[in-house]
């Protein structure tokens, strides 16, 4: 079974639910008539999706009897939904207690590419007893990816490799590259991936829902999912039940803001780093001040772009270290020990491979065929990404490839760090128009935000922001959290607050503020550093996703 692997109703009115021109948050739940603005043909069109019944079969030989595997259709497009039709993997671990049964329970790793279908067995490892009596447990893998008709733009391992820093010298080529990711994508697949968008899987969500029987659903998302489950509270708020958000994505900053926050968020992180090893300087030698500690750092930087670091074979240069930096700082201790081995190695002493894995990991390159199953090409995850990233909204990338040189110098002076890896150019520079508008997430449907305080991947102003968007929401922060997903961490403040809210449906009276705790951030560093999806309650926490 993939566990190792790299690498979620009667039928009232079908086109109530998934109507063509479903565009804003006036949906409600399970609505009895069909909306004055869905012809009668489209009505036609949408009924029989709703009237599958899924053949429930044993996922895996070797998997668990009670995980079950099935396979759905969806429109690939939902303003013609007599068009052509996809496959949607889904999958279902069935409540322990049915006369204890609330309802249904979805979940989303991240990504925007990660495969959900193996959710249900992390979430059955790490939900209380209790949850499982409450819900039947769903996974699965969204439009385009995993086993759910995956996409694929034939590209190579190289072309994956797509956080590049600015240079003058290479930026030319970078340009070249991005047009050609986008041009192998329309190539490849161009009437599937413009529907290869968050609004769509959320539609493929609801469409799930009313196969299922149910009026409402029931979500755990993480990461990237968290904005897919805004959306569909967006979309569909009226049957939104019980949502935890973990670890969030800011709707406004989607994309290519929330990729620019990872440097914005570093310079903090990097700042509380610089003090803490400077009031650790007698063990670790890095500096007496905060101010030293910054300079031994960049010194270092310095020095491996004059002549790069040898580890393992591999040769690690300044922008390596700047990259590798990036997410580690967001722990100090982890951060510090791997930067103290790299000094060693830098000067050809023995280092510890365990420590330094901050800095001879993917440094942003998605390595290929990661995180997929047999079932998809190699590229997948990296094509679903451009899709949603690039496709979700158009609007936000700028189709002028000088301005993406003028982003990268400026930010690489603001947020010395990352600035230039997260502004210059990217594939969505040369992407078509996205098919719909952008989602703007604004409604009262109740849901939990859970958030970090030190997150590598969605920092803190991150979390806020959706919050300040969900009008019903609470949110629950970790004052001291570090690592990007929080649910569950050990600790009995934030594990409690998400299941008691996942049991009862009642959301705490005000935000609440947990203390992070030694165990809770040595819980979280080490799901920082495990490649353990499908089947990991958490996302996929390499650099380069959400």
């Amino acid at each position: 079974m993939r566990r190792g692997r790299l690498a979620p109703l009667l039928a009232v009115s079908v086109t109530a639910m998934l109507a063509p021109t479903l565009a804003t948050s006036t949906a409600t739940a399970a609505p009895a008539t069909t909306p004055s603005n869905v012809s009668s043909a489209a009505k036609g069109a949408l009924d029989p999706y709703v009237k599958q019944k899924p053949q429930w079969k044993r996922c895996e030989a070797d998997s668990p009897a009670e995980f079950e595997c099935a396979t759905i259709k969806v429109p690939l497009d939902y303003r013609v939904p007599g068009g052509k039709r996809i496959d949607l993997a889904i999958s279902r671990i069935k409540s322990t207690a049915p006369k204890k049964r609330h309802g249904v329970l979805f979940s989303n790793p991240g990504g925007p590419g990660g495969q959900g279908l193996y959710m249900p067995l992390g979430m059955q490892e790490t939900l209380p007893k209790a949850a499982q009596q409450k819900y039947d447990l769903i996974g699965f893998d969204p439009r385009g990816v995993g086993q759910s008709s995956p996409v694929s733009c034939d590209l190579e391992p190289e072309e994956e490799n797509w956080l590049r820093p600015y240079k003058e010298a290479t930026f030319d080529k970078d340009v070249t590259w991005a047009r050609e990711v986008a041009n192998k994508c329309k190539e490849k697949a161009g009437d599937t991936l413009p529907h290869i968008t968050t609004r769509n899987t959320a539609r493929d969500m609801d469409l799930l829902r009313a196969i299922l029987g149910e009026k409402k659903i029931s979500y755990v998302g993480y990461s990237y999912g968290t904005y897919l489950g805004a959306v569909y509270t967006q979309l569909f708020p009226g049957r939104a039940d019980r949502f935890v958000l973990d670890s969030a994505v800011d709707p406004a900053r989607a994309w290519r803001g929330m990729i620019q926050w990872w440097a914005e968020g570093a310079e903090p992180a990097f700042d509380r780093w610089t003090k803490w090893a400077a009031e650790r300087s007698e063990k670790y030698g890095l500096g007496d001040t905060p101010k030293q500690v910054d300079r031994t750092f960049w010194d270092l930087v310095a020095q491996a772009d004059e002549k790069p670091i040898e580890l393992d074979g591999q040769l690690i240069n300044g922008d390596d270290i700047r990259s590798g930096m990036r997410g580690a700082v967001f722990s100090p201790e982890y951060a510090t020990e791997g930067f103290v081995e790299l000094k060693k190695a830098a000067v050809g002493e023995p280092a510890s491979a365990k420590k330094l894995a901050a800095f001879t990991g993917s440094h942003g390159t998605r390595t290929s065929g990661a995180a997929n199953t047999s079932e998809a090409p190699s590229d997948n995850m990296t094509a679903s990404f451009w899709a949603v990233v690039c496709g979700d909204n158009s609007g936000a990338w700028s189709r002028d490839p000088e301005s993406y040189r003028q982003d990268a110098i400026k930010d690489k002076g603001r947020y010395p760090l990352y600035g230039d890896f997260a502004s210059s150019i990217k594939p969505c520079a040369f992407w078509d128009k996205s098919v719909e508008p952008a989602t703007k997430v604004n409604n009262r449907a109740g849901s939990l935000v859970v958030q970090n305080e030190w997150d590598s991947q969605t920092p803190l102003p991150s979390g806020q922001a959706l919050h300040a968007d969900l009008k019903g929401s609470k949110m629950l922060t970790v004052l001291g959290g570090e690592g990007h997903g929080v649910y569950p961490n050990g600790n009995a403040c934030t594990d409690g607050t998400v299941a008691g809210y996942l049991l009862t449906g009642k959301l705490p009276a005000k935000d609440v503020t947990c203390k992070a705790t030694a165990d809770s951030n040595a819980e979280a560093r080490k799901n920082q550093k495990r490649d353990v999806l499908p089947g990991s309650p958490f996302p996929e926490h390499a650099p380069d996703r959400f």
